[in-house]
């Protein structure tokens, strides 16, 4: 077995697990969700049935991540936050065949505590502060706090916050790369060392649907 799991977990049948992958304590697994290479998954957290995690994703203690929520590459979760996959629970009502899907794009961050509403996109590189209520869309590389979670910066690969300049144009710190802010929509222009891997050699995948959050 090239992946980790502690003893005090249960991994359903139909569960695939990608190499150096490793499960921590009172996890609970279920059937025929996917887990990719390189993640990690902290104490005490529910991975729901059906639900797809991409490569190099951590997730932190007390986290349950619902069947209906799609996890790209490279996502951190904080600890305790919060999915839903219904929109209109009732406990004397059984809606398993309506949960209504959510995407966490790659390389973004949900700080701890956070909630997430169903059948919202987190974009690409976007940093959720912690505590905030997410119930629209979150551009790529945005920064959003608050409840409602409302946009209030801008984020680089790394997630230091981008400073533009009159020509709507910022320089990350960390990497040198380069962004350019249009239409409320942040896009990297210019690649650094950080950059070049996610956007060159690992597997693409398409970007989530995002609107701009007021």
């Amino acid at each position: 077995m090239s992946y980790f799991v502690h003893e005090s977990s249960i991994i359903d049948e139909g569960v695939e697990i990608g190499a150096r992958s490793k499960i921590w304590h009172f996890c609970h697994i279920l059937a025929h969700s996917r887990i990719g290479s390189d993640c990690t998954i902290g104490q005490n957290c529910v991975i729901g049935a059906r639900v797809r995690i991409g490569s190099r994703c951590k997730i932190q203690n007390n986290v349950s991540v619902y069947e209906g929520v799609e996890v790209e590459d490279d996502v951190f979760i904080g600890p305790s936050v919060v999915f839903t996959n219904i929109l209109t629970p009732r406990a004397f009502i059984s809606r398993k065949h309506a949960f209504v899907p959510t995407r966490l794009g790659r390389g973004c961050s949900i700080g701890a505590n956070a909630t997430i509403i169903c059948g919202v996109a987190i974009g690409r590189y976007a940093l959720v502060g912690a505590g905030a209520v997410v119930s629209r869309d979150v551009p790529d590389f945005a920064l959003v706090v608050g409840n409602p979670a409302r946009v209030v910066g801008y984020v680089d690969m790394a997630g230091e916050k981008l400073e533009f300049g009159t020509d709507n144009r910022a320089k990350s710190a960390y990497d040198g790369s380069e962004y350019i802010l249009e239409s409320g929509r942040v896009r990297l222009i210019t690649c650094g060392s950080l950059a070049l891997e996610p956007l060159n050699s690992r597997a693409q995948s398409p970007s989530p649907h995002t609107t701009s959050m007021d």
